[in-house]
Formats: structure tokens, C-alpha cells, sequence
């Protein structure tokens, strides 16, 4: 890990050295076992979560021990089950790498990974956290919680415990916290005229902010 400057609120790190590399996708087992390929692929990676996008809905998956679980599975009612015929684009990740997988304008599946444990890229990345919608949670199964925003029912199922997600008491919404976070990392290099710009991102963490004695919506 190279220096660290802080500017605008946001830590940058430089001198950072990291890999994208393009990664290969038999289309065949991809399809045939959309899952399976994916926990091969987990296998071999230090990741911990999945997000996937599909025709159908969005699609969160966590790797526990060594096995890929699914939202799906703690809430068939509510949501579909992964398949590549609908699926959009898929990442697992961690603190360390993000394997991204999408399909091409010719339909044919690609994929590249972000790997931080060192490469022949040198440059500067900042991490931000992304406010997630929800404010409580309606029911929780398999380590899985389905959480809800007010009275708009939106939903959406995540990989962590209810008592993990610290909203307020129900009936007591009196803060309307939203302690859902995402990390994502953005890369930074110098372009051809000493410009800086971003070059790729990824997701690093999904987590719960702790309370910390007010609401999260300043």
C-alpha cells in the first residue's frame, strides 16, 4: 500500500499497485451451472459477497463456509432463482479483489478482475460509501434479512443478521436510519496530458453502520 493524502473529505491513496486482468469464461459451464461456476470461481478467490443484476431483480449472495448462499434461497417467494439467461451482470468481491462478470453487445460473457494484492498498475485510488435504501427490516432467514424503505415498498434482501442492521425499534422510527453501506473503490491513473481520471471501480464491502448518536441523513 502506497501514501495516503486526504482531499474533499476522501483519503487517496497513491503509489498503489494493483491488476485488471481479463478473465476466461467457458460459456458453456457458465450456463449449464450458472452457480456452480461462480463457486469455482469463489474457490480461488479471497471474496466474500455476491451481487448480481438480473431481468428479474437484484440478487445478493455471500460465501459461507465454502458454499455460495443465495437471497433467493432464504426468500424464494420473493425472488427468482439465479440464471444466466436473465442475468445482466454479476460481482464477487471482497476487501482484496472484485471479479466482475457481464455480457457484450455481441451476447457473449466477459469478465475481468480487480486484484489489490499487488500488480504492474501503479496509480491512486479513494474508497466512498454508498448509502443503501431501507430503514427496517420486515423478516430475517438464513442469515439473510429482508429490509424495507417507509411506506413505498421497496425491498430488498441482504447478507447480514437482522441484529447486525441496529434500525430503530419498530413503530419507533423516529430517525429513519439507513445503516446500510456499501464501499465502492475507485482507481485513479494519469492520463496522456498529466490528467487524473478514473479508470475502473468496484465494490469492496457491504456492511451496517453502527449508531452513533443521531440519525445518518445529515
Amino acid at each position: 500500500m502506497g501514501q495516503a493524502n486526504q482531499a474533499k473529505g476522501r483519503i487517496i491513496h497513491r503509489d498503489h499497485r494493483y491488476a485488471i486482468t481479463p478473465a476466461p469464461v467457458d460459456a458453456e459451464s457458465f450456463e449449464r451451472d450458472l452457480r456452480g461456476w461462480l463457486m469455482k470461481q469463489a474457490d480461488n478467490l479471497p471474496v466474500t459477497t455476491l451481487l448480481a443484476h438480473t431481468d428479474d431483480g437484484v440478487i445478493w449472495g455471500a460465501v459461507v463456509n465454502g458454499q455460495l448462499a443465495l437471497s433467493g434461497d432464504a426468500f424464494p417467494e420473493m425472488l427468482p432463482p439465479l440464471r444466466a439467461k436473465t442475468l445482466q451482470q454479476a460481482r464477487l468481491f471482497g476487501p482484496q479483489v472484485e471479479l466482475l462478470i457481464w455480457r457484450d453487445g455481441d451476447g457473449q460473457w466477459q469478465a475481468r478482475l480487480i486484484d489489490d494484492r499487488g500488480g504492474d498498475r501503479v496509480g491512486y485510488y479513494f474508497d466512498e460509501e454508498q448509502l443503501q435504501w431501507g430503514d427496517h427490516a420486515e423478516d430475517e432467514k438464513n442469515g439473510f434479512t429482508r429490509v424495507a424503505e417507509g411506506q413505498q415498498g421497496l425491498r430488498h434482501v441482504v447478507p447480514l443478521t437482522r441484529a447486525a442492521l441496529d434500525f430503530d425499534p419498530p413503530g419507533q422510527l423516529r430517525e429513519r436510519r439507513h445503516p446500510l453501506r456499501l464501499r465502492v473503490r475507485q482507481y485513479v491513473e494519469e492520463d496522456e496530458d498529466g490528467l487524473l481520471v478514473v479508470r475502473q471501480g468496484r465494490l469492496v464491502e457491504l456492511w451496517a453502520e453502527a449508531r452513533a448518536g443521531g440519525n445518518d441523513n445529515g
